[in-house]
C-alpha cells in the first residue's frame, strides 16, 4: 500500500510524542491536532453542551467550531488549525470546556 507521504513526496522531520487524554501518540512536524488525532484513528475529542453528543472534524477550516479540543490547559482550541509541539496535553473537551 502506498503511504499519502509517498504520493506528496513529503520527507516530514522526526515524528514526536503528544498526549490525548494520558495516552501517547505520535505527531508529526506540521500536524494540526486534528490531523494527528485521525492518524491515531481518533475521530471524536468533543461532546456537545445540551445532549453530550460526539464532535470531531467537520469543516476542517476554522468556522464551524466542531472539533473544539483543550491543549495544554487551554479549552476551546481548533483541532483543525492548532499545529502541535511536542509534548503537547490535548485533552478531550465536555461542552464548553470549562468547568461549571
Amino acid at each position: 500500500m502506498t503511504s499519502p507521504l509517498d504520493l506528496a513526496d513529503a520527507h516530514p522531520g522526526p515524528a514526536f510524542t503528544v498526549t490525548l487524554d494520558g495516552r501517547e501518540i505520535q505527531a508529526l512536524p506540521g500536524h494540526t491536532v486534528a490531523a494527528a488525532l485521525w492518524a491515531a484513528g481518533v475521530t471524536s475529542w468533543r461532546t456537545t453542551r445540551a445532549q453530550g453528543r460526539p464532535r470531531g472534524v467537520f469543516c476542517g477550516i476554522g468556522v464551524c467550531f466542531d472539533c473544539l479540543v483543550t491543549v495544554n490547559d487551554r479549552p476551546n482550541q481548533r483541532a483543525c488549525l492548532l499545529p502541535l509541539n511536542p509534548g503537547d496535553a490535548i485533552r478531550t473537551q465536555d461542552g464548553t470546556g470549562h468547568d461549571a
